[in-house]
């Protein structure tokens, strides 16, 4: 059996009830399973690290995003645009859409996430266009086996394209039925619930304007009867609040709430737009929130009242929610981002660092369903974030695990563990050509843009005015 002995780590961060923090510690790994924690540890293992200068975290857990999107990122005409203007233009894009695009776009996302300390993430892929095959989510799959993270999938869908007031053209929706159809296959194929399962899949329609009532009840109802978890948007915009005060008659956790969607079943990403009635209600029935700073930032679209949530008991993990609204797949970058905006919304005192690790960690790790990652412990899954922290960037910190947020020159791990194996070891991908994937998915972009180009007329390469 595998073993990995992790020695003399200058500060380990447990993230456990106690929430100790045991200086100059070892860790000691066998097969996928954390042994030993402590100092001195007289153990003898197939491989050591040693970790001196290093601050060792439970690996960080991203909530929300959209891989596909890291092909269209940047793109000058939709670099100001505010969320429905943003949808409406990509989309034209993202109708093109092949199997290659969706595998290498996830091995983009998915490497930039490992490489930032990364150990479980989830995927809302929901754009299925017409003229594709409709198994698109299994090259996600597959990119996360090679890649090695601990992955929810969750199988989205829009099924109300613009010929019936929805956003989205009508050539990249599907039917219920289809998305249903989907939904039991990829269930059947894929889910694995044992305790350090590396792969679950989740039910995630877009949006309340993207899905019809019906499938948003239907899928409630599926996630029940087979016990998988349940995604989607809400509460991104002020205009989705509008969309759905027209169309529902009601606010969008008020319409939800209404279909069955609220229990620690499901969990939703972003919340800006909360009532205090509506943050208790997330709280009182553990409905989960994917937090995005970034992206919220990014577009325009407002500051979540996380602190707030956080005090009322809703569970709240980060997220860098798709690589076209950020523009990058950076955790780390999420858990800086949140640990600063939120001294603003809420007071300097709501986000000490040890609330920003609680979201990345404990929290992301609670909402996936991953229970056997987010903190670091006998017993539970070796998925574990090393950062090196004797660089210049950190020269004068007296804090070693805070100066990971508050300092720094570099987003980049120096060893991200899954499941007991290195997959990032010395800032590099194990066994992966970045550069050459790098050229692969610039290949594919370029593709896709000059498609949608002819399509449409528009140059996407010239910046709005």
């Amino acid at each position: 059996m595998s073993s990995i002995l992790i020695k003399n780590a200058d500060m380990i961060v447990t993230m456990d009830k106690g929430k100790r923090q045991i200086k100059n510690g070892d860790i000691y790994i066998e097969g996928c399973e954390i042994k030993d924690i402590g100092r001195n540890l007289k153990k003898k293992a197939i491989r050591t690290i040693k970790a001196s200068g290093m601050v060792v975290y439970p690996g960080f857990v991203n909530t929300h995003h959209h891989f596909y999107q890291t092909l269209t990122r940047c793109i000058p005409a939709l670099e100001d645009a505010k969320l429905f203007d943003w949808l409406t233009g990509l989309y034209e894009i993202w109708r093109h859409l092949t199997p290659e695009a969706v595998y290498i776009s996830a091995l983009v996302a998915l490497s930039e996430l490992v490489l930032t300390g990364c150990t479980a993430t989830t995927d809302q892929f929901y754009l299925f266009p017409k003229d594709q095959p409709k198994d698109l989510i299994d090259h996600e799959i597959q990119a996360a086996r090679e890649i090695g993270i601990r992955f929810i999938p969750t199988r989205g869908g829009m099924s109300c394209g613009r010929s019936s007031g929805g956003l989205p053209p009508d050539d990249v929706i599907q039917s219920e039925d289809k998305i249903l159809q989907d939904y039991e296959r990829l269930i059947k194929k894929y889910h694995d619930s044992s305790k350090f399962s590396m792969l679950k899949i989740g039910l995630g329609p877009c949006s309340p304007f993207s899905v019809t009532k019906e499938l948003l009840e239907q899928t409630a109802r599926f996630g029940k009867e087979y016990r998988v978890k349940c995604h989607t948007h809400i509460a991104e915009t002020l205009d989705e609040e509008k969309y759905c005060l027209k169309n529902f008659g009601k606010r969008p956790v008020e319409y939800m709430a209404e279909l069955d969607w609220l229990g620690e079943n499901f969990w939703y990403a972003h919340c800006i737009h909360l009532k205090d009635e509506e943050i208790r209600l997330l709280g009182k029935t553990g409905t989960g929130v994917a937090h995005c700073p970034v992206s919220n930032l990014r577009l325009g679209s407002g500051i979540a009242p996380v602190a707030k949530m956080i005090d009322n008991n809703v569970p709240v993990g980060l997220a860098v929610d798709g690589s076209a609204s950020n523009d990058s797949s950076s955790i780390l970058r999420e858990m800086k981002q949140a640990l600063l905006v939120h001294r603003i919304k809420s007071g300097v005192d709501s986000m000490p660092a040890e609330r920003v690790f609680e979201m990345a960690c404990c929290h992301g790790s609670r909402i996936l369903g991953f229970e056997q990652s987010g903190s670091i412990e006998k017993g539970k899954a070796a998925d574990l974030a090393i950062f090196q922290i004797d660089g210049i960037g950190y020269a004068g910190c007296f804090d070693p695990a805070s100066s990971l947020l508050f300092a720094g020159e570099s987003d980049i791990a120096c060893y991200t563990i899954i499941n007991g194996k290195i997959v990032v070891e010395n800032k590099s991908i194990v066994g992966l050509d970045t550069e050459e994937l790098y050229h692969k998915a610039n290949r594919i972009a370029r593709k896709m843009l000059q498609s949608a180009s002819k399509d449409t007329g528009i140059d996407y390469l010239k910046r709005k005015r």
